[in-house]
């Protein structure tokens, strides 16, 4: 699915003006009270926009919409910082993708593109790493063909609500991607207590719970460095999203705000830091569009463009909502502002997969190093 510059802007637009009308800045300010996915925003995003099948291939149901169309959906989803399990959706999509399973494809793929059904995936444990190496959760084969697993996943975002978790367990042959039903017996979940309440989080305790092997067996620390790769771009393009908009709160703000009988945006030492804020802002998108652009591209070092657009669009999301709390002054420190809300996903944007070191390490794996 090949889309113009055109195009690109009016679905940004759309996305745009529908989550300004549905997440107006005063309902934005209590998203942290802690809440689960919102189910209507996920169907009423399905429904006016119909972003649920844009990932997902044609031969699925799905649009077949390339990487450049959803970075645009992942940009405008961190502006507003929607509380709607759609980060989730798609790197769950993507596991399935890349596991090659046409059988599970077809299980799961129409109802995700439908909004019928959704899925979310189950890869840390206690340490929160997407390291394959670390996995513990055993999975092992009855004499009849049919799987068992056992083992704990914790930071299982959006799992409330999914009709299935995608988890990486660890057979004979190494690490390997089952499909599992939450409800199954066997299997449940408790939700965490989390710093952003906007993407909530849950342990999977699985006790000998029944499970469908995805893929190949032993194929799951190869699916895991691929699904990696994809996943930081989603998140990457969130968080230039975050970075954005924080700056304009902050510009917006300052322009208003008077001290001394004058806009406190004339202040020199305001105007440099919303400066230094325009510069992280646009390091965060040169490096996601050049991360978008070479993974689209099949390009030798998309690896390698993937991992430092993660650690850039981390840093600069930090600092960015970090800093708007510093320009509103004391009304960024209440809850009466959503200044909160964006710091909280910033911060747990940047811990998702492991934190800054893990993300360091990966970098360097992909440059050999």
């Amino acid at each position: 699915m090949s889309v113009s510059q055109q195009e690109l802007d009016e679905l940004r637009s759309a996305i745009r003006k529908f989550l300004q009308a549905r997440l107006p800045d005063s309902e934005l300010c209590h998203l942290a009270d802690g809440h689960d996915t919102d189910s209507d925003l996920w169907s009423e995003m399905n429904a006016a926009l119909g972003i649920h099948s844009l990932a997902i291939p044609e031969r699925f149901g799905g649009d077949g919409a390339d990487l450049t169309v959803m970075s645009v959906v992942f940009e405008e989803l961190g502006r507003a910082v929607a509380p709607a399990p759609y980060f989730s959706s798609f790197v769950a999509t993507q596991a399935l993708l890349l596991s090659g399973d046409d059988e599970q494809c077809q299980r799961h793929l129409p109802g995700f593109a439908e909004g019928t059904s959704r899925a979310t995936i189950a890869v840390a444990e206690r340490d929160g790493s997407w390291d394959a190496a670390v996995i513990s959760a055993r999975a092992q084969c009855g004499p009849d063909g049919s799987w068992r697993i056992t083992g704990v996943k914790n930071w299982v975002p959006d799992a409330t609500g999914a009709d299935a978790i995608l988890v990486l367990g660890r057979t004979t042959a190494g690490p390997t991607l089952f499909s599992v039903d939450p409800t199954a017996e066997g299997a449940s979940l408790e939700p965490m207590r989390v710093l952003d309440e906007t993407r909530p989080m849950a342990t999977l305790t699985l006790r000998d719970a029944s499970a469908e092997l995805v893929g190949r067996e032993g194929a799951g620390g190869l699916l895991l460095s691929r699904l990696l790769d994809l996943t930081v771009l989603a998140l990457c393009a969130e968080q230039v999203g975050i970075a954005e908009r924080c700056l304009e709160i902050s510009v917006e703000y300052a322009k208003v705000r008077t001290q001394f009988g004058r806009p406190i945006g004339s202040f020199q030492a305001v105007k440099h830091l919303c400066a230094e804020m325009l510069v992280q802002v646009e390091m965060a998108r040169a490096a996601t569009d050049d991360a978008v652009r070479e993974a689209q591209e099949g390009d030798a070092g998309a690896a390698i463009a993937a991992a430092a657009a993660h650690l850039t669009c981390c840093a600069a999301a930090m600092y960015v909502a970090k800093e708007t709390i510093q320009v509103l002054g004391g009304i960024g420190f209440t809850w009466d502002h959503p200044a909160h809300v964006y710091f909280r996903r910033a911060a747990a944007s940047q811990l998702l997969l492991g934190g800054p070191a893990v993300s360091h390490e990966r970098l360097l794996e992909r440059m050999g190093i």
